[in-house]
Order: structure tokens, then sequence, then C-alpha cells
């Protein structure tokens, strides 16, 4: 496996994002970043991105939920963010994502640990609950899904899908600037752009949007079935705060609110003003979203 590793330069001067790198090292030798911020003997928050985005997403959430005296971890998947980007589009599956971010998961060694995700944040970070429901004391799900391969994807995904495997230059900054309702500052979106030095780093990010399961056969399907069942039992705290203008995953609460026991009696929200990306659109929002649910567990 052919692995690049995007050069430290490319993150400098980053706005809003003052904090320290933690890394790991995980199957196939590669090293994965994460943001390690907060008292370390705060409960745990942990902040799983999406695509094609990278823990810079969440700069404004980190900063507001650790000054509440909560511990916050957000890692960058492999192939995004500070992570190792392997540079062959084979070297991703959805099984091998799950694979890299259990080892990083064991590798912290956190409990009590309540999760936020949105998109393929919760693509992995649920398959880590279902996994591990010991280690967890909630969830926090927006814009996001664990699907199993049943039903017709929305026409917005479908257009998202083929976009991304066929356009000659995929536009990360702009992709993240287009799924959001405010418009993102030039030093932003040089920000969402800056783990790309060229168009070899982004295998990882360009695979994505095909690897989201769309059939029962596919890939990652059967294992997200058996997470299902997981979930079917799960009684601890599940809140959904999806957002009012996202085309690709509106509606989506709907279904954990009717699987998922823990969901039952929470106050589910559809927070106002956010596209895809909401951690950008809403973020104080969330933040306080995050602190009152931290406080009711």
């Amino acid at each position: 496996m052919k692995i690049l590793r995007t050069p430290d330069s490319r993150f400098e001067g980053l706005p809003d994002y003052p904090f320290e790198p933690h890394y790991a090292t995980i199957a196939d030798n590669l090293r994965l970043h994460y943001v390690d911020h907060g008292p370390r003997n705060g409960q745990v928050v942990i902040m799983m991105h999406g695509e094609p985005s990278w823990s810079f997403l969440y700069r404004h959430m980190i900063a507001a939920v650790a000054a509440a005296g909560y511990r916050v971890i957000a890692p960058d998947l492999i192939g995004f963010g500070k992570s190792d980007k392997p540079a062959n589009t084979s070297d991703y599956s959805y099984s091998r994502h799950v694979g890299w971010m259990t080892e990083w998961f064991t590798q912290i060694d956190v409990s009590d640990a309540v999760l936020f995700c949105q998109d393929w944040g919760g693509l992995l970070g649920l398959r880590l609950v279902s996994a591990f429901p010991e280690k967890f004391a909630g969830v926090i799900a927006a814009n996001t899904g664990l699907p199993t391969g049943e039903g017709t994807p929305s026409e917005a995904f479908l257009a998202w899908q083929k976009f991304s495997q066929t356009v000659p230059e995929f536009p990360v900054g702009n992709i993240i600037n287009g799924a959001t309702v405010t418009d993102l500052s030039p030093d932003v979106i040089a920000a969402y752009d800056a783990p790309y030095p060229d168009e070899s780093y982004k295998a990882g990010a360009r695979i994505f949007p095909a690897l989201v399961p769309t059939s029962p056969e596919q890939d990652g399907a059967a294992d997200n079935r058996k997470a299902w069942e997981v979930f079917a039992k799960f009684e601890k705290p599940f809140l959904t705060c999806f957002s009012d203008q996202d085309p690709v995953t509106g509606g989506g609460e709907n279904h954990f609110k009717r699987n998922i026991p823990g969901a039952k009696n929470q106050p589910h929200e559809i927070v106002k003003g956010g596209g895809h990306f909401l951690q950008e659109d809403v973020h104080t929002e969330l933040s306080q979203i995050i602190i009152d649910f931290m406080k009711a567990l």
C-alpha cells in the first residue's frame, strides 16, 4: 500500500484551530491524527466527521464543549485531515474503515463516552457504539445514518455519488461551502483544502460516496444490519439533531427515533439554519445541545 502524508506546513495558521496534534499508529502502519482537548478527567465527547471534511469542521464545538469541562476527542478518518492517506481508491472499503477506527478506539481506551456523529461519522461511529456499547454513555446523531442497502437512495445522494466519481478535480473546500447555508470565508475553504496538496491525496475523499451501502449485498450492509440488532436493545440516551436544510439526510432522524429504545423521551430537535455541514452553520446551538445532553446523563 502506497501511503501519502500531508506535510505539516499545509496546516500552519489555520483559523480557530489551535489544537495540539495527537497520533496513533494502526494497521498497515498508518498514522491516524486526532484532537484531544479539554480536561483529562472530564467526561469524553467523541466528535466524528464525515465526507470530505476533517476535524477542522468541529473547531468551534471542540472549544466550546471543552470550555464547559468536557474532554473532546475528534479523530481524522484515514484519508482525511492530518491522518495518512492511502493513495489508491482500492485501498479503501467500508469494512476497512471500521477496522481502522476500531483499532484507534481501542487504543485511546475511554469509557462513558458520548458520540456526536455526522455524515460518515455516523456510518463509522455508530459501528463503534454497536461493537462497544458498554463504552458509551449516549449518542447524538446529526445528518447521518446507518444504511443497510434497503430502500432507494435520495436523488440528491445519487447525484452526489455520480459527481464524486466523475468530476476531474475533486474540489473539497468548495464542496463543503456548497453544502452549508452560510458562505464560508476563503481562509476556511482553504483549510478544508489543506489536507490535499494535489489530486493524488484525494483517493479516500473521492471514493467514500461509492462505499455507502446502496444494496443489501454491498460491503458493510450485512454488518450494519447486525449493528441495528444491537441498537434495537440500546436503552442509553440517543438524541437526534438533524438540520432543516439538508436534502441528503432530511427525514433520516425518524428511523433512529422509531427503532432505538434510548431515543424515546429525548428532546429531539430539527435545528434551523443548518445545511448538511451544520457544524459550520449552527455550531453554537450544537455545542449547547451537547452540553445539555451531558448534564442530563
